[in-house]
């Protein structure tokens, strides 16, 4: 089968490596002359089955009220003269039950767990490197609240057979020695110990090389114009001056997929949500000494910052505005992302000498991905990953490769596909 896919960050370019193996004639399309140049070029560098749960949970409303107040809160909202941001945060109201929560995450971390044995498999098969590490995560928790919220988390990992371990002051210590000064802080701490850390955009490059080595043919620097539909098919795809052909067409675009989506009268709900990071160069002293900087991921629950440990790297990332298609860094945020940084580790590396990016996180309101067919019969959807895009990106594609094959997925998918928004 001849298949398109437009996209060419690791969602896009993991779906082009299954779906190459699985025998299928694949060309990816990407407005960008490389791949992994949005929302997978510095994002926070995790692996995070364990940590794959909806941002819409139970008390996040009162949280956000609090939050918009805040210096230093995770969350910011720049309303727009747009009615789906509206649209889409009522939506994501409506998940913040106890229900709603338990539903969505159930959906998530099988995907996740799955997600991650494929990329083991991955590795074992071509041997591909990306500074990856197999060290876990380790969330803290500075208040009590979260620490009750922690063990909530705790009690739904069990039942789905995840390996969790939560920590008092010692244990984090012993787990992250660099947090040693500021554990007696912490009121305890929650760590995950199958998750792992590395550079996605160098993970999405070097998957691609491997891909291209396959057969499939990348196309960078172009637009899609226009999916036209008859009898229920697109029929080709447009792009300047050339249209293109294919049996299956499969939007993998990120946030774009909405504006893709609209070109055919496709409603995805799928919004961009506003990250930031800061990438600091380590200190000669944190490259030698395993106390100045952490090991894997510290995860941050009070200001939703993850800290990620790369070779010679710490990658700071997370924070949420909603604030539509608009990637202006704000100076306001990579100072938080500084503040928590030296709070925690403030031997790590110069914070003078960081660099600052924003990126747009494709997020469904309820958290999980849309994966699977569509009411156009050649167009299928691999998007809205949200926080959690190499986290699930292997599994989405292995998932998305066996359903257009043909083939029975080896995790139900019914929960994942565009139905459930009606």
């Amino acid at each position: 089968m001849r298949i398109i896919i437009i996209g060419a960050g690791v969602i896009g370019v993991t779906s082009a490596y299954y779906l190459q193996r699985a025998g299928h004639q694949v060309t990816v399309l990407e407005h960008h002359p490389a791949p992994a140049q949005e929302t997978s070029f510095a994002n926070a560098g995790q692996i995070s089955p364990g940590y794959a749960a909806p941002w819409a949970a139970p008390g996040v409303p009162m949280k956000a009220m609090k939050w918009l107040m805040q210096e230093h809160g995770p969350l910011r909202v720049r309303p727009k003269n747009d009615p789906f941001q509206w649209q889409w945060m009522a939506k994501m109201l409506a998940n913040c039950t106890i229900e709603a929560y338990q539903r969505n995450k159930n959906r998530m971390v099988p995907l996740a767990e799955y997600s991650r044995d494929q990329l083991k498999q991955l590795r074992a098969d071509t041997g591909i490197e990306y500074e990856g590490r197999s060290l876990g995560t380790l969330q803290i928790f500075r208040q009590a609240k979260q620490l009750e919220n922690g063990r909530r988390d705790a009690d739904l990992l069990a039942k789905m057979g995840v390996a969790h371990e939560l920590l008092d002051a010692n244990g984090i210590a012993r787990t992250e020695p660099a947090l040693a000064h500021i554990a007696d802080q912490l009121v305890g701490a929650l760590r995950l110990p199958n998750d792992e850390t590395g550079d996605c955009q160098l993970f999405t490059q070097q998957l691609a090389d491997l891909a291209a080595q396959l057969g499939v043919v990348f196309r960078y620097g172009v637009d899609v114009l226009g999916l036209p539909v008859k009898y229920g098919l697109i029929q080709s795809v447009q792009l300047s001056g050339e249209t293109l052909n294919a049996d299956a067409i499969v939007l993998a675009a990120g946030c774009a997929s909405r504006q893709l989506g609209q070109l055919i009268g496709l409603d995805l709900p799928v919004y961009p949500v506003k990250g930031y990071s800061i990438t600091v160069p380590l200190s000669a002293a944190a490259k030698e000494q395993a106390d100045l900087a952490p090991r894997s991921t510290v995860m941050d629950e009070t200001y939703k910052i993850a800290l990620t440990r790369f070779d010679l790297r710490l990658r700071v990332g997370g924070m949420a505005e909603l604030a539509g298609y608009d990637k202006t860094l704000d100076p306001k945020r990579v100072a938080t992302l500084k503040m928590v940084a030296h709070d925690l580790f403030p031997h790590a590396g110069d914070l003078t000498t960081a660099s600052a990016w924003t990126g747009l996180r494709p997020m469904t309101p309820d958290g999980t991905p849309i994966i699977g067919a569509t009411p156009i019969n050649n167009l299928w959807l691999n998007t809205g990953h949200g926080t959690l895009g190499w986290t699930m990106a292997c599994g989405s594609a292995k998932v998305l490769a066996d359903l257009i094959s043909g083939q029975r997925p080896e995790i139900p998918t019914e929960h994942l596909g565009l139905t459930r928004y009606g």
